[in-house]
């Protein structure tokens, strides 16, 4: 696939984000709605790790990198 195609394919995608969150948050707190949906988001994003076969990068990550990658996980809990 192109570039092209998996722009549309994000944006869709990101719609879906939004729509979904919207219905499913009714009568449910946020803070647990963004828990519960972070915990599969966490799956998903090992999963394409692991078949992808690029675990074993871990200990080429420099501890720069490291710092901004927490940095950034931080500023984006917070932001919630």
């Amino acid at each position: 696939m192109n570039y092209i195609v998996y722009a549309i394919l994000s944006a869709f995608f990101a719609s879906l984000v939004a729509i979904f969150g919207k219905i499913g948050i009714k009568g449910i707190d946020s803070n647990l709605a963004v828990a519960i949906r972070t915990v599969i988001i966490v799956f998903f994003a090992w999963s394409i790790v692991l078949v992808q076969g690029n675990a074993h990068e871990l200990t080429k990550i420099s501890r720069y990198s490291y710092t901004f990658i927490i940095l950034s996980a931080i500023a984006t809990g917070l932001s919630w």
